[in-house]
C-alpha cells in the first residue's frame, strides 16, 4: 500500500500522507508555516468541531443539506456528517489538525482543516471511499455550508474560551477562595500586627489577612462570569463580510441556540454582524478580565510568601508544607515554590494579555480582524495555565499551610503601632514622641507607659489590649 495518496485542490496536485484524513489544504498550510510546531490548541480544535455540528444540525433543519441540487445529501450522509463533527468536537481527531498556530490570520488553513476531516471521516462512516478524487461529502460544500471562515473562526474562539473559563477556570478560582476562607475562619483568633508600606501598623487577626485573601479570589470568581459574558455574542451568520452572503436568514440564531444547548452557556447571535466578524474587542475585554484575575492571584501568592518568610529571620506568621529542597548548596532549605510557580503564571498571563490588546488594535481592518490564531493561543493558555497551577497551588500549598501563632503574638508586644490605642486619650503628638522614644530605648509602648505613668496599670491594660484593636469601638 502507498505511504502517499494524491488529491485535488483548486491550485493542482497535493501529495498527502495515505492515513491522513486532512486534505489539500491542510497540506499546504503544513508546507507554508513551519513556524513554531505547535498547532492550534485542543479546545480550539474541539469548539470548531462543536460548530460544524451546529452549523450542520441548523442546516439540516432549514432543509438545506436534503435539498435539491449539487449540495444534497442523503439521510445516512447527513447523519454520518453530524457524528464526524461530533468526533471532532470530543477530541479524537486531535492528531489530524497539524497547521502551525503561526498562519494565515483569519484561521482560514485550520478551518478548511476541519471541513476536510469531518468531510472525509463522514464519507468513512457513510461507507464511502474517503481517499476519492471525487467528495461525496464535500468539505466547502456541505461542512462549511452557510459559513466563512471568517465568522465561523471566531465563532469557535468565543466558544472555546467560554467553556474553558467556565469548566476550568471557575471551579479552580471557586476551590482556591473557599479554602482560603476555611483557613480564615479556623485562624479568627490569632493575633498578628497589621502592616502597611511593610512597616508595623495596628494589630489584625491571621483570620482577618487571610478572609481578605479570601475575598479577593471571590471577587476573581465574579470577574470569571465577566469573561464570559464578553464573548457571548457569535459572529455565525455573517458570512464572509458580515451580509450574511451565502446562508439562511435563520442560520446564525439557530447555530446559536444549538451551541448555548449543547454548551449551557447562553450565546447568541451578534447583534451587528458587520462589528462581529471585523473587530474581536469582546475578545480584548474578556482577557482584559483575565489579567486582572492575573494580577490578584499574583497579589495573593506574592503576600503568602512574604507572610511565610523565614524560617528564623523573616515572618514565618504562617507555615507552608515542604514539598522539595530548595538549595543546591544550602542544605535544609525549603523555598516558597508553590508561590513563585503561579506568580510566573501570573506573568505569562500578563504578557499574552499585551499580545491580545495590540492584535486588537493593529489587526482589525475594515471587515476583518487577521490576527485571530494568536489571540485565541494566547487566550487559552492564559485560561489554561491559570487553572492548572490554581488547582496545584490550593491542593499543595494552600490546604496544608499552617499558622505560626507564636510569632504572630509575639509581635504585637513588640510593635510600636500599639500607641495608636492611645491616641484618643492623650493626643497624636504626645503618642508619637512615645513611640520614637521606644524605638530609640529599645522598650516597648507597655514599659515606657508605665515608666512614666502615663496611665494606670488597670487603666493601661484596657487600653493596650491588642484584641480591642480589631474591630471598630
Amino acid at each position: 500500500m502507498s505511504e502517499f495518496r494524491i488529491e485535488h485542490d483548486s491550485m493542482g496536485e497535493v501529495h498527502l500522507p495515505a492515513h491522513a484524513y486532512y486534505g489539500a489544504q491542510t497540506r499546504r498550510a503544513v508546507e507554508n508555516f513551519p513556524i513554531s510546531g505547535k498547532p492550534l490548541p485542543g479546545e480550539l480544535i474541539h469548539a470548531l468541531g462543536l460548530v460544524k455540528y451546529a452549523a450542520a444540525q441548523a442546516n439540516r433543519d432549514l432543509g438545506k443539506l436534503a435539498g435539491s441540487g449539487k449540495n444534497r445529501l442523503e439521510e445516512k450522509q447527513i447523519e454520518a456528517l453530524l457524528a464526524a463533527c461530533r468526533e471532532v468536537a470530543e477530541g479524537r481527531f486531535d492528531g489530524e489538525f497539524p497547521v502551525d498556530v503561526y498562519q494565515t490570520g483569519s484561521g482560514t488553513s485550520s478551518n478548511m482543516n476541519a471541513n476536510e476531516v469531518i468531510a472525509n471521516r463522514a464519507i468513512e462512516l457513510a461507507g464511502g471511499d474517503r481517499v476519492a478524487r471525487e467528495k461525496p461529502i464535500h468539505p466547502n460544500d456541505h461542512v462549511n455550508m452557510g459559513q466563512s471562515t471568517n465568522d465561523v473562526f471566531p465563532t469557535a474562539i468565543h466558544v472555546a474560551v467560554a467553556a474553558a473559563i467556565n469548566e476550568r477556570l471557575v471551579p479552580a478560582l471557586s476551590e482556591c477562595a473557599e479554602t482560603l476562607a476555611e483557613k480564615s475562619r479556623a485562624w479568627k483568633d490569632i493575633l498578628k500586627i497589621g502592616r502597611t508600606h511593610l512597616a508595623d501598623a495596628t494589630p489584625m487577626t491571621l483570620g482577618q489577612e487571610i478572609g481578605g485573601f479570601a475575598r479577593q479570589i471571590e471577587l476573581s470568581v465574579e470577574r470569571a462570569a465577566g469573561a464570559i459574558e464578553a464573548v457571548l455574542e457569535l459572529p455565525v451568520g455573517g458570512t464572509a463580510v458580515g451580509t450574511g452572503i451565502n446562508t439562511h436568514p435563520e442560520f446564525g440564531g439557530r447555530v446559536c441556540e444549538i451551541l448555548a444547548t449543547e454548551t449551557g452557556i447562553p450565546f447568541e447571535e451578534a447583534a451587528n454582524h458587520f462589528e462581529a466578524n471585523a473587530q474581536r474587542d469582546g475578545l480584548v475585554e474578556c482577557h482584559a478580565i483575565l489579567k486582572s484575575i492575573a494580577v490578584t492571584l499574583f497579589n495573593v501568592a506574592n503576600n503568602i510568601r512574604w507572610l511565610a518568610s523565614g524560617p528564623r529571620c523573616g515572618f514565618y506568621e504562617i507555615q507552608l508544607p515542604d514539598r522539595q529542597p530548595g538549595s543546591s548548596i544550602m542544605p535544609g532549605k525549603v523555598n516558597p515554590v508553590l508561590c513563585e510557580s503561579l506568580m510566573q503564571v501570573a506573568a505569562r498571563v500578563m504578557g499574552n494579555d499585551q499580545t491580545i490588546s495590540v492584535c486588537g488594535a493593529a489587526g482589525g481592518q475594515f471587515q476583518l480582524n487577521i490576527m485571530m490564531p494568536v489571540m485565541a493561543d494566547c487566550a487559552l493558555e492564559s485560561i489554561r495555565l491559570m487553572s492548572h497551577a490554581l488547582n496545584v497551588f490550593t491542593v499543595m500549598c494552600l490546604a496544608d499551610m499552617e499558622a505560626n501563632g507564636e510569632a504572630c503574638e509575639a509581635a504585637i508586644e513588640r510593635s510600636l503601632a500599639l500607641v495608636t490605642a492611645l491616641n484618643p486619650i492623650i493626643g497624636y503628638e504626645q503618642a508619637a514622641a512615645l513611640a520614637k522614644e521606644a524605638f530609640k530605648t529599645g522598650k516597648t509602648i507597655r514599659e515606657l507607659c508605665i515608666e512614666k505613668k502615663i496611665l494606670p496599670e488597670a487603666e493601661l491594660l484596657k487600653v493596650l489590649d491588642p484584641r480591642k484593636m480589631i474591630q471598630p469601638k
